[in-house]
C-alpha cells in the first residue's frame, strides 16, 4: 500500500508540474536564431536579416500583441516572412487580433504573406465564410503587405537578388489521416499556374543564376516535394511543434493525426538546401505545448564562406 501510495503521490506532481510547464508555455514565446547559408548567396553586401512568422492563431502577447511587436522590432529585421495560420478559419471567429497585428507589420521591413490551410478553408468556402477572407486580405494589401497566393515575388536585398514564392495547396491537403500524393510537378505547377513572368524560377529555380529562392509552404508533410523542386531555402510550419516535444525525437504527432514527423521545429540542412519548420506561435483546439515553446524564427543569411554552421 506504502508503494501504491507513493507512486500516486508522484503522479499527482508530475501531473500538476505538467499542467503548470503547459500553462507557462502557451504564454509565452521565444526567439530562435538560426543562420542559413548558400553558395548562391554570394550577392549580400551586408548582414541581412529575416523574420518567420508562423501559426498565431488570434493568439495576444501583451496589450495588443505589443511584447511580440517589440521583440520583432530589437531583431531589426530586412524582410519579414509569413507563413499562414495567423488566424483561426472557424465561423463567426472574427479576425481583428491577427489584422491588427499584421497590419502594424510593413512599418518596419518588407512583408510577405503566404496562406495557411485556415485562410485556405476560408478563401475556399464563401459559402460559410462569406466574404471574410477577402476582407481580411484587402485590409492588410492597404497597409502594404504583399500577399503570395501561388505567387513569386523578386527583390533586391542589400545586393542579392531574391525569389520568395508563396505555395498554396487546396485545402484538401490537410485532411486529417490522409497524405496527398505530392510531387515536384505539383509544386511548379501551382506556381507557374499563376505566375506570368517569362521566367525559369517556377519550374526549376536552381536554373536562375545567383538567385537565392526562398519557399513558403505552410504544411511539411510534403517536404520531399519541396526539395526536389529546389529551393534553397524552405518555411513551413503547420505543426505546432508537434503538441509535445520528446527530446531526441521530436515533436509526437500533427494535425493530420501522424505520429512522430520527420520535420516538426527544427533547422535540417538538406545537402546545400536549408529546411526550418516553425513551432508556430500559438494553437487552437488542442491548446496544448510540453518541452515545445512558441517561437519567432529569426534568420541571418550569410554567403558559406562566412558560415559558422552553428546557430547564433
Amino acid at each position: 500500500m506504502k508503494v501504491l501510495m507513493i507512486l500516486a503521490i508522484a503522479a499527482v506532481i508530475l501531473a500538476a508540474a505538467a499542467a503548470i510547464e503547459i500553462y507557462r508555455e502557451v504564454h509565452t514565446f521565444a526567439v530562435t536564431r538560426y543562420n542559413a547559408t548558400s553558395p548562391r548567396l554570394k550577392g549580400l553586401r551586408k548582414g541581412t536579416r529575416v523574420l518567420f512568422l508562423s501559426d498565431l492563431h488570434n493568439r495576444v502577447y501583451g496589450s495588443h500583441n505589443e511584447r511580440l511587436l517589440q521583440t520583432i522590432r530589437e531583431e531589426k529585421p530586412d524582410l519579414i516572412l509569413i507563413g499562414g495560420d495567423m488566424l483561426v478559419g472557424k465561423p463567426n471567429e472574427p479576425f481583428d487580433t491577427a489584422l491588427e497585428f499584421v497590419s502594424q507589420l510593413p512599418s518596419i521591413c518588407p512583408v510577405y504573406y503566404a496562406n495557411g490551410n485556415h485562410e485556405g478553408r476560408m478563401k475556399e468556402d464563401t459559402d460559410k465564410y462569406e466574404d471574410a477572407y477577402t476582407d481580411y486580405r484587402k485590409a492588410l494589401e492597404k497597409c502594404g503587405v504583399i500577399f503570395l497566393e501561388n505567387a513569386i515575388e523578386y527583390l533586391n536585398l542589400n545586393g542579392q537578388q531574391l525569389a520568395v514564392c508563396g505555395l498554396e495547396f487546396p485545402v484538401y491537403t490537410y485532411k486529417k489521416f490522409h497524405r496527398s500524393h505530392i510531387e515536384k510537378k505539383d509544386v511548379a505547377d501551382h506556381l507557374s499556374h499563376f505566375h506570368t513572368s517569362n521566367d525559369m524560377a517556377a519550374e526549376s529555380p536552381g536554373k536562375v543564376p545567383g538567385q537565392y529562392t526562398i519557399l513558403l509552404a505552410h504544411n511539411p508533410a510534403y517536404m520531399d516535394a519541396y526539395l526536389d523542386w529546389g529551393a534553397d531555402l524552405i518555411l513551413s510550419g503547420h505543426l505546432h511543434g508537434g503538441l509535445v516535444c520528446i527530446p531526441g525525437l521530436g515533436g509526437i504527432v500533427t494535425p493530420q493525426g501522424f505520429f512522430f514527423p520527420k520535420y516538426s521545429g527544427e533547422m535540417t540542412r538538406v545537402g546545400e538546401q536549408t529546411v526550418i519548420v516553425s513551432r508556430g506561435l500559438g494553437s487552437h483546439t488542442l491548446n496544448i505545448r510540453l518541452f515545445n515553446v512558441p517561437e519567432l524564427i529569426s534568420i541571418r543569411l550569410i554567403p558559406a564562406e562566412e558560415n559558422s554552421c552553428k546557430d547564433l
